[in-house]
Formats: structure tokens, sequence, C-alpha cells
């Protein structure tokens, strides 16, 4: 089975973490998305530990570098994309959000989400129901998961 022609995006806001976007690079080129990286990035995007995480898949990733917030956002409302922010501060769990193919999933940083401005333009904020007391998953856990979800709901509208 292959997946769905989608032009959904995953956005990675300032990570953190090069081996969490090389792991998010490898699904990335194995599901068929394109992730967009927002920087300043917390390390050197050639570092060893991100072509580590992605093994030979950073390569084959397709992979599109934003120099900051605002010429992300610029870019984004001129391609009329949908930003959904993944954050728990959200109100809404992301197994009950309508997702679109062309939506950027956006997450924020490993350390400390996204922030204010951030979330204030997004256009849609979505969150992972966790146990109570726990604060978070790892990144790459959650665009797995929210990933997922947005191309099953996409395979789903197709048939």
């Amino acid at each position: 089975m292959t997946t769905p022609e989608t032009d959904l995006r995953i956005a990675l806001f300032q990570p953190d973490i090069p081996g969490n976007t090389g792991a998010i690079l490898r699904l990335a080129a194995c599901l068929g998305l394109t992730v967009d990286i927002i920087e300043p990035a917390g390390f050197d995007l050639s570092d060893r530990a991100l072509k580590r995480a992605g093994m030979d898949y950073v390569e084959q990733a397709s992979l599109r570098r934003h120099l900051n917030w605002r010429s992300f956002q610029d870019w984004a409302a001129a391609e009329q994309r949908r930003l959904v922010l993944a954050s728990t501060r959200a109100p809404t769990a992301y197994t009950q959000f309508a997702f679109q193919p062309r939506d950027i999933l956006l997450f924020g940083r490993e350390s400390v989400g996204a922030p204010d401005h951030v979330h204030e333009a997004a256009d849609a904020r979505i969150l992972i129901p966790m146990a109570e007391g726990r604060r978070s998953l790892n990144l790459a856990l959650s665009v797995a998961m929210i990933a997922g979800e947005a191309i099953r709901q996409g395979q789903l509208s197709a048939s």
C-alpha cells in the first residue's frame, strides 16, 4: 500500500535536538512529506547527529529551510496554507480534528514549545491527550502520531 497523494507538510519551529529532527526527516522521506524548518535551529543542520538519526533518509527527505518565523509565515500565507499547531495548550484532540490535504502540521521547540506569537498565528491548535500529570511526548513521536492521523483521514476521504 502506498501513501495517498498529499501536499501535507511538517514544520518545525526552531528545533533544539538534532536526533529528533533526523528522525522526523526519515519519517517524512518514508511518507513522502516535506519538512519545513523554521530557523534558527538549536544546532547546525549539517550536524552528524542529524545525519545519524535520519540515516541515509536525510538525503531523500524533502526539506525547506526558512530563515525565521516571518519568512515562513509569509511563504505559508502566499501558498494559502492552513497552520495547524500541536500544543499542550490546545483545546482539540488531534483525533477529533478534520485535517486538510494542504495543511502544515506545525510543532514547537522541544525545550519550550511554541511562543505566544506562533500560537496566535496558527489557524488551528490540536493536542495529543495524555495521562494526568504528564508534560509532553517526544517530538518525533508526536509528529508521527499526528501525521499518521492526517494521512489516515486523507485515505478515508479518498475512498
